[in-house]
This record gives structure tokens, sequence and C-alpha cells, in this order.
């Protein structure tokens, strides 16, 4: 069989894996990138490479060799003036290199944000050094937050309360940037009630949201998500303003993980990833198409339809504790289990061929006919629970 579309994925974690799956069930081929054998979504693709993404010749060499239809960055560091080139020499990059290259760094998208669009966002500066950061630090005062401009899954990121943070702040950053630049962006504390992502798709019929997504971070990083995320109308539609803004300016097609800080009816803008997101997780029980499923639809050029979520549901991750070789994902049975008829529970457990302190590992699932986001919540995080890493000795 003919497939589809021809689709070069370029990171190929637990997001990559469910798009790929979503991909594979439209007909599509897909050869999946990382910089290790064995990546999650290298176990259920066609084909795989393996390269560092940051590697211009090796990402070209990739691209050229298997003339993909469709290229598709699922993480960050990615050498992007690659993109740009092999774009400007007719490939498709999804949804755009400019968005790639843009996202990729904390501050190209938030000069973009802040400064051409005018959208709402915390006040902030960079800093190249440590002593550019307490420079900052006395300008904006405490708290601040300070994160590296290129990262991911909170990596680096940090809450500074006085200036004896600041050094500490500026080394957890150093450490935790992707990439070959060292530079931080400093931002105002944001006092918010709630954070959601508003997942945006953009495709060729328009831009569709899906109801929001309340999530809880620990690091810097996701721990549990919720769907519908409560919030007034009048916040939901300024948030919903803003995303249309921010990813008509990226251009392309594809699902947007765009975040917000909301205080009542006040959204303030926070970041963008223009790819699936991993608080969208929830979105694998909540949605008849989940965000991996709309991302491979609004690529292929398909129907997107109205998307809803007619019950409560949640997500709860499962973190790993060490650095390890020799482990087994145990508890699936008991995690599986549902504590009552109105509960359905589910998981993914990513495949991941080792395992380091506070890297994702799986996720469990739930969802609740009849009950609110607070009980999804509850039995997602007890499904999570009963999921265990068990190392050798």
């Amino acid at each position: 069989m003919t497939p589809t579309a021809k689709i070069l994925l370029l990171g190929s974690g637990e997001l990559g894996r469910e798009f790929t799956i979503s991909a594979k069930r439209l007909g599509c081929q897909v050869i999946a990138c990382d910089s290790y054998d064995g990546a999650p979504a290298m176990q259920v693709a066609d084909e795989r490479e393996i390269f560092s993404m940051l590697d211009g010749d090796a990402l070209r060499a990739a691209i050229e060799r298997h003339r993909p239809d469709h290229i598709v960055p699922e993480i960050e560091a990615i050498r992007t003036e690659v993109l740009a080139e092999i774009e400007r020499e007719g490939f498709h990059v999804v949804p755009s290199a400019r968005a790639a290259q843009l996202t990729m760094n904390r501050d190209a998208i938030r000069d973009l944000a802040a400064g051409e669009l005018g959208l709402v966002t915390s006040s902030f500066e960079y800093a190249t050094s440590r002593e550019e950061l307490h420079e900052a630090a006395a300008r904006i005062g405490f708290p601040l937050v300070v994160k590296p401009v290129m990262s991911s899954s909170g990596k680096g990121q940090s809450t500074v309360k006085g200036i004896a943070d600041v050094d500490s702040a500026w080394d957890y950053a150093a450490a935790g940037m992707r990439g070959d630049r060292l530079r931080v962006i400093a931002e105002a504390f944001v006092d918010f009630d709630y954070e959601i992502t508003l997942l945006t798709v953009r495709h060729k019929d328009g831009v569709t949201f899906c109801p929001p997504i309340g999530h809880r971070q620990e690091r810097g990083d996701y721990r549990e998500s919720w769907q519908p995320a409560l919030m007034s109308d009048a916040a939901l539609r300024a948030a919903q303003e803003m995303s249309t803004k921010v990813v008509d300016a990226l251009g392309g097609h594809g699902i947007f993980g765009v975040e917000f800080f909301v205080k009542g009816d006040a959204v303030v803008f926070s970041e963008l990833s223009p790819r699936p997101h991993d608080t969208g997780m929830v979105t694998l029980i909540s949605q008849a198409l989940s965000e991996f499923d709309l991302h491979a639809r609004a690529i292929l050029g398909l129907p997107i339809p109205v998307v809803e979520v007619p019950q409560a549901s949640a997500s709860a991750v499962l973190l790993a504790d060490r650095d390890a070789q020799d482990f087994t994902i145990a508890g699936l049975a008991e995690a599986l289990a549902s504590p009552n008829a109105a509960t359905a529970i589910d998981a993914r457990i990513f495949g991941k061929p080792v395992t380091r302190p506070y890297r994702r590992m799986g996720v469990a699932l739930a969802k609740v006919a009849g009950g609110t986001t607070d009980d999804a919540r509850a039995a997602a995080v007890a499904a999570a629970g009963k999921l265990r890493i068990d190392y050798a000795r």
C-alpha cells in the first residue's frame, strides 16, 4: 500500500510515540529520529534514525535521504536554521520553519508575543551572565522566575525569592539549558489563580480550540492535568483571542499548546509549543480525538470537528527517582482497576529504556461520568500511585 504521507519525526519521546500511532492509523509512514536508540516513538514507527537534532549536517542528511512529505518537530532543541533552508528548498516543516525557530527559544517567542503582537505578558528581561541576572533581578524585584531561553519539561527553571538565590538560579538554568546559547529569561512572578493550556488547532478551515486544560507543576514540569478547566467566559474569550493572534502569526497547520496564567477574568500569556503539549496527555481519555489525532489531521489537511469533553477527565504522571537501565514497571493491573462504575481508568507506559530522577515514565488517565474534575484528579492520582518502578538490586 502506498502511504498517505511520509513523515520525518524529529524527536521520539512519549508525545512523539502517541503522534506516531495517530499518524499510522491514518495510513502514514513514520521515520522516528532521536539521539538514542529505542526511544518511545521508534518502537512503533516504520523506520528510525539516530542522531543529534543539533547536528545540522546529520539533520539535513536524514531529510535528503528520506525526502518526507512532512517534517514534524517533537522537541525544541533542533538546528532550526537547517529547517529554514530545507523549507526554502520545497520541504514542508510543521507547522512552519519560522514557528520552529521562534518557539525553540523563549526569548524569540516572548518578543513576538509582547512586542509585535501586544499580548499581555509578565515583565521580563534577558541575561547572558551571572552579573546581568543580578542586574535584571534588581530592576524586576522578587520573587522572580528564571528559565533558560531554551529548555524543555521545566529543566533549569526556578523561582528566586531573594538576592541570595540569584547565583544558584543562574547555575541551575545553565545546567538545564539545551542547545548552545547561554541565555536566561528573568520574569516577574505572576500572581495567578491557576494555569491553563489552551490546545489550539490551526487547520485548512480556520482555528479550533479544545476545552481548556488545567495543570499542576513541580520543578517547572507537569505532574497533573485535567479537562475542562473551569474559567469565566471573559477569561476564555481573552485566551482564545490571544491564541488566535499568535498561531496566525506563526502560520502553518497543526496543534499548538498555548499556556496562560489566569486571575479572575485577567489572562497573561506564558509560553507556546507548536506541537502536542505534555499537559494534553489528558486528551487521550477526555476527547474523542486526542491532541495527537488532531495534530495528524491538521497536518494532513483533513477535517477538524468541534472538540468536546463530555466527562471530567484527568492525568497524573509516574516519575522515576534514580538512574537505572534495569527496571520494570509494575502495578498496572491494580492501577487499571476502576474504583466504581462511574470511573474509567487507563494508562500509558512510555517504554523509555532508562530512568533518571524526575523522568516521566508513564501516565495514569481517568474520567468520571457525572463527576467533577476534582473527582477525576483524585482517581488519576490514585491510579498513578499504584504504578511503581521496580529497580534491579
